[in-house]
């Protein structure tokens, strides 16, 4: 195909944007925490390899004495304004669309 030589229509698939997890053992999220899937469970954010981040949580939820999933949380997606870490470690201008990394449950 031929690139574009006028302006085009270029549709957009909305996605679902909010989701709910069960939150993992022993787990205490608050809301709009910066969170992330761990085995399949919900837990804060933090500093560790293995785990998917999800996005924001939409409500607190005190799991600290439940098992894994007996508690839910919904989750949103999108782009929000997170803390930035400190020096040496923080994000520039020259970072974006770079991978970011995250430190906990609202700094990357």
């Amino acid at each position: 195909m031929a690139a574009l030589t006028r302006d085009r229509n270029t549709p957009e698939k909305v996605e679902a944007r909010l989701r709910v997890f069960g939150v993992a053992a022993g787990t205490v999220i608050h809301a709009g925490a910066l969170v992330v899937l761990e085995s399949g469970t919900l837990k804060p954010g933090a500093t560790a390899l293995g785990l998917v981040a999800v996005g924001r949580a939409e409500r607190s939820v005190d799991n600290s004495a439940g098992g894994a999933g007996d508690m839910t949380v919904p989750v949103k997606r999108g782009t929000f304004r997170w803390a930035n870490s400190a020096a040496p470690e923080a994000i520039s201008a020259a970072d974006i669309g770079q991978t970011a990394f995250i430190v906990d449950d609202q700094t990357i």
